[in-house]
Formats: structure tokens, C-alpha cells, sequence
């Protein structure tokens, strides 16, 4: 069975303190506008008045999310000029001597993982560190994040390891893609219906 490299991330012990985005940043040289990996800021509930007083039902939880890698990748299926493909490692990547900058691929991914660079032309996305991977090293990511809530490994390893969880707001249901991605959720992640991201215009724009 091929192996297919997966992140592990856990979303109750998550500060939100995006160290990861930024050493995503600095490892890959971004551009100001361009995040490979986003840290969504979550909150749901508000106030309760219980006679004179009023009780504090605010919750909040924190997700950090870049490409998943995912087993059945929509931006795969989606790129017209065959500019996208999975390796022997499972890594979703892109050959910059096909892409096109068309965007299907951005349109497509659920994750909002794909970014157009405008100076350039081409897609950019994480590829998960593959460098870093070769060398025997952790992703950028994982070995910045002080509360030491990433990972990477085998995808079934991490689920043997960690179990299997549903996702959480704001992701999608896994069936669309199938990524790579074991998540532990916040243990407040289902308490409401009315959970919202509080930072859109942040993950929306870069």
C-alpha cells in the first residue's frame, strides 16, 4: 500500500498564536499576501440573562489548516493542464512548468489551500516541506509550533495513533476530498450551531 504523508493537528491544546503561519512564511519567502497555511480564530455562543446578571456563554477554539494532501485532491481533478499531481509520498504538488495561473484548481480546493502569485503567474501551495521531509527534518510548521499541537507521518499511523475524528467548523465534510488530516476538535467545537470565523478577512485575503 502507497504511504501517504498526513498532518496531525490538535485543536483543544491550539493558542492560536500562529508562530506555524509565520514560520511558513519565512521558510517558503511569501509574498505579504499569500498564506500557506491559515490560522482560523472560531467563536460561537453570547450572553445568557439569568435574573439580574448576565452569564458569559462565549466559546471560542482555534484551527490552524494548510494543504491536506488530500487522498482524492478536487484541485487535481480540476486542473486542465495536468499541472497538478500526487508522488510516491502521497504530496500534492505542482509543476510550474505547466500551470497556467487559470485558478480552477484555487476555485475548486474546500480548504482555501491554492494562491495564485501574482508576480509570477503560477500557483503556490505547502508541499508539506519536501525538502525538509528528505533530509530527515520536520516541516517549518510543526517544528515552530510551541504547544507542539502538529505532526506529520503516515496518514493511517496518526489514526491508529490518534483515532478518527469528525471535522469541525469551518472544514467541509471529508467526503469531498478525503484529505489528509487526522484532527483532534476542541471539546467546545460542538456545543453551538451558530459557530462563525472571526478573522475572515484575514484567511479570506492572504
Amino acid at each position: 500500500m502507497a504511504k501517504q504523508q498526513a498532518f496531525y493537528f490538535d485543536s483543544s491544546q491550539c493558542s492560536g498564536c500562529k508562530t506555524c503561519q509565520v514560520a511558513c512564511k519565512d521558510k517558503n519567502n511569501l509574498d505579504t499576501e499569500i498564506n500557506w497555511r491559515k490560522v482560523y480564530e472560531v467563536g460561537g455562543g453570547g450572553w445568557r440573562k439569568n435574573g439580574a446578571a448576565w452569564i458569559s456563554e462565549v466559546r471560542s477554539y482555534h484551527v490552524s489548516m494548510s494543504c491536506n494532501h488530500c487522498e482524492d485532491p478536487i484541485c487535481l481533478s480540476h486542473c486542465p493542464n495536468d499541472a497538478i499531481y500526487k508522488n510516491d509520498k502521497g504530496l500534492v504538488l505542482i509543476d510550474d512548468n505547466r500551470c497556467m495561473g487559470c485558478q480552477y484548481c484555487e476555485w475548486a480546493c474546500p480548504y482555501d489551500a491554492l494562491q495564485l502569485d501574482k508576480k509570477t503567474g503560477i500557483i503556490t501551495k505547502c508541499d508539506l516541506c519536501r525538502d525538509y521531509l528528505e533530509e530527515g527534518k520536520l516541516p517549518a510548521c510543526v517544528a515552530a509550533c510551541p504547544m507542539r499541537v502538529l505532526e506529520t507521518g503516515d496518514l493511517e499511523e496518526l489514526r491508529a495513533h490518534y483515532g478518527k475524528h469528525d471535522p469541525v467548523f469551518p472544514l467541509p465534510p471529508e467526503h469531498h476530498t478525503k484529505p489528509a488530516l487526522v484532527l483532534i476538535p476542541h471539546p467546545q467545537s460542538y456545543d453551538f450551531t451558530d459557530w462563525q470565523i472571526l478573522n475572515e478577512e484575514e484567511v479570506k485575503y492572504a
